[in-house]
């Protein structure tokens, strides 16, 4: 098995630059695994918020040959569950088909006081 650990150019860095954005597991078919670690974004809403972090996880998975449609699971963080429907229907808006698996936390806080919402994904990428 083959692990590299990576933060790419282009994509959004590490806020504190002591982590690598993403694992990338090569599996023997050709294929690899990719864990993303978990991403927030800036903006006033937590709409605005959410918007931020999938088009962060998007740059991330394009940056490995990667899209939204490759994201196998999902788990977000929250500063406040109510907010749930709001949040969901941002990420309708990026995840378009069959629904990944699915976790969804709420915490008392996050890393930086004005993030709502932190979103860490693994996607599977399937040999062409």
């Amino acid at each position: 098995m083959n692990v590299t650990l990576t933060s790419p150019a282009g994509a959004p860095q590490p806020a504190n630059g002591y982590y690598s954005q993403i694992a990338r597991v090569e599996q023997a078919d050709g294929g690899a695994l990719l864990f993303l670690s978990g991403q927030i974004a800036e903006g006033a809403t937590l709409a605005e918020q959410t918007r931020g972090v999938f088009e962060a996880i998007g740059a991330l998975l394009a940056s490995q040959g990667a899209s939204l449609a490759d994201v196998v699971n999902i788990r977000t963080y929250l500063t406040d569950i109510s907010r749930l429907d709001e949040y969901g229907a941002v990420r309708r808006e990026f995840l378009t088909g069959t629904p990944p698996t699915s976790m969804t936390f709420e915490v008392s806080r996050l890393f930086r006081p004005e993030a709502m919402v932190e979103i860490e994904v693994v996607a599977a990428v399937v040999p062409a």
